[in-house]
């Protein structure tokens, strides 16, 4: 292999490793303005976007066992990735596409496994990662919590019949 093209399988390859996701888009009709647009929007969640050529992805991903996407390494490829929140992304790509009608996911891969077009708008509906962990929290802390309460309600319960008791037995 050339020098160049072992430089650009080399680069396109450390863009690989920078996520356990990455999206394949279309950005054929996306001019240099909305380009930027969308990698200050990518940039939010960490996310980068860069083009590739087709033939040095192929041989990029196929050193680090991804998936077969040859059928979808037709035309302008650009790749996604980068961040840990994959949701956030897809959301971000989707905003941009439905605002602008121009960029297109071909498919995604999370965690090795192929995300199709519709898989990808499912992902994008996901809540912030920020949301999921307090959810989880919130979920994690409930019992603790009533069993707090209920540890804490039997002193409690002892401790105001005692007060009423010596109430009753101060009056009379």
């Amino acid at each position: 292999m050339r020098a160049e093209k072992q430089y650009l399988v080399d680069e396109v390859g450390e863009h690989l490793d920078k996520s356990n996701y990455l999206f394949l888009t279309d950005f054929n009709r996306v001019n240099v303005a909305e380009t930027a647009e969308l990698r200050a929007a990518l940039a939010e969640h960490n996310a980068e976007f860069h083009v590739v050529k087709n033939s040095v992805f192929r041989v990029a991903a196929g050193t680090r066992n991804f998936p077969d996407l040859g059928d979808h390494l037709i035309g302008p490829t650009a790749i996604v990735v980068g961040g840990q929140d994959a949701p956030g992304v897809a959301k971000a790509l989707g905003a941009f596409f439905k605002d602008k009608d121009k960029l297109e996911v071909k498919v995604g891969v999370l965690e090795n496994k192929v995300l199709h077009s519709d898989d990808v708008e499912a992902l994008a509906k996901l809540p912030p990662l920020e949301v999921v962990r307090g959810q989880l929290l919130g979920l994690i802390n409930t019992p603790a919590r009533q069993i707090a309460t209920v540890i804490q309600a039997v002193p409690q319960s002892v401790l105001n019949l005692l007060n009423a008791k010596f109430k009753e037995g101060g009056e009379g």
